[in-house]
């Protein structure tokens, strides 16, 4: 099993404090984040951005393991995953995640548009994700 981490440090309240995201392999460190980095659009990260980077990610790496077994050649994907926070009684949930995602290469149209609606489905972060999740797919 190989197993892979986030970490996060907060300090203070809901709205005045301030917390720091890192990753296992340094790619972040201590990037900021808080209240006016997710709810207000300040500079810093949020929960939300880096589960729809993730999502992309991994989407279009599962995409581009099924349109090679299926013969697609010369792949390129671009992907973006929308999380969708919504209040919830005295919270917040995330209920959708909106997978956006253009795909060119050599093969069949109808075949790279099913290899989509697969890599959806199976990718390890839409399986993880307790939301609806949906997708729009743009073959160029």
């Amino acid at each position: 099993m190989i197993v892979n981490y986030g970490s996060a440090k907060w300090q203070g309240g809901l709205k005045d404090g301030k917390g720091v995201i890192s990753t296992k392999s340094g790619a972040l460190s201590d990037q900021p984040y808080g209240f006016n980095t997710r709810f207000e659009g300040k500079p810093g990260t949020n929960p939300e951005e880096l589960i729809g980077a993730a999502h992309a990610a991994c989407f279009s790496m599962a995409l581009s393991k099924i349109l090679a077994e299926a013969g697609v050649t010369e792949v390129t994907i671009q992907t973006t995953s929308k999380i969708g926070l919504d209040q919830e009684g005295d919270g917040f949930a995330i209920k959708t995640a909106h997978l956006s995602t253009t795909i060119t290469g050599t093969g069949d149209k109808a075949v790279i548009e099913d290899a989509a609606r697969k890599a959806e489905k199976g990718c390890p972060v839409s399986k993880v994700l307790n939301a609806e999740i949906t997708m729009e797919v743009t073959v160029a």
